[in-house]
């Protein structure tokens, strides 16, 4: 079984739990935005009976393996999922390209917009429980003799989900009205769901690099909307974000909405979104 992202394989993973263990398919460190498949992640996917991933909006590099390497009945592409909450990429100001560069605009919505829809769906926990349902059905359809146990698993899970919720509500909600940037624009989920407040993304997309004229708009930005903080990622260099810090005085943290360096397993999830409420906590409350 072969999971596309580390939270992808982590929710599996409470759904197998004390039966298997799923394999990641992305290596800590890299981003699924660019990536390219290694020989031996080639055979994975050939030989795996199921695979698990979130849809090309956001694993673009797994959609030509997929079609080639894996049968398409062990493929399921979770945006497909019925009952998630799903939202269209962010549009106007600091959130899209500059007309100065059409290129640049037309790789966005590439990388961020295929079918209309923002791919970071996991970042809102009701996602994850919807998810987890979805999860369970395809283990149990290819796997019949488990399937009271992969459907147990997804409950407790479920129930683990609801707590962790409540918890990012209670921790998140004093942060309301505190103004941020993001690297690019990978929260909104996180962002909507506990009512944050993002003024913009330095990067249109986080293999693209900003144009002048973006930064000077967000420059502007930060200084009219009082922004506190700016985010970088571990999956991309911090440079340019770093600049912009220097030249604005705002501080500067790490968001990671993949869980670069969480242990695999169950509980990864729940400590990829503490870790994101633990960062967005230290740095707008000190800033705050």
């Amino acid at each position: 079984m072969v999971a596309s992202i580390a939270p992808v394989g982590s929710l599996t993973a409470a759904v197998m739990r004390g039966i298997a263990t799923p394999t990641v398919l992305l290596p800590a460190g890299a981003s699924p935005h660019a990536y390219a498949l290694r020989p031996s992640e080639a055979r994975a996917l050939a030989s795996a009976d199921l695979v698990l991933w979130v849809g090309e909006a956001l694993e673009a590099f797994l959609e030509e393996p997929l079609h080639s390497l894996a049968r398409a009945d062990n493929v399921v592409e979770l945006a497909d999922t019925e009952g998630l909450i799903l939202y269209p990429p962010r549009t106007g100001g600091v959130w899209e390209a500059d007309h100065e560069d059409e290129h640049e605009k037309g790789h966005a919505r590439h990388s961020h917009g295929h079918d209309g829809i923002d791919p970071h769906l996991w970042l809102d926990p009701r996602n994850a429980a919807v998810l987890l349902d979805r999860i369970a059905d395809a283990l149990a359809k290819r796997d019949p003799g488990r399937a009271d146990a992969y459907r147990a698993n997804a409950v407790a899970a479920k129930a683990d989900i609801a707590a962790l919720d409540a918890r990012l509500a209670d921790e998140l909600r004093p942060l309301g009205g505190r103004p941020y940037v993001v690297f690019h624009d990978a929260y909104q989920y996180l962002e909507r769901r506990y009512d944050l407040t993002p003024v913009g993304a330095v990067s249109i997309g986080p293999e693209r690099s900003p144009g002048a004229r973006r930064l000077a708009h967000l420059r502007d930005e930060i200084a009219e909307r009082g922004a506190v903080c700016a985010f970088r990622e571990p999956q991309f260099a911090p440079k340019v974000l770093e600049s912009l810090a220097g030249d604005t005085g705002i501080r500067v943290d790490v968001l990671d909405p993949l869980g670069t360096g969480t242990a695999p397993g169950p509980d990864g999830y729940a400590t990829l979104m503490l870790g994101l409420a633990g960062a967005l906590r230290r740095c707008l409350s000190a800033a705050g």
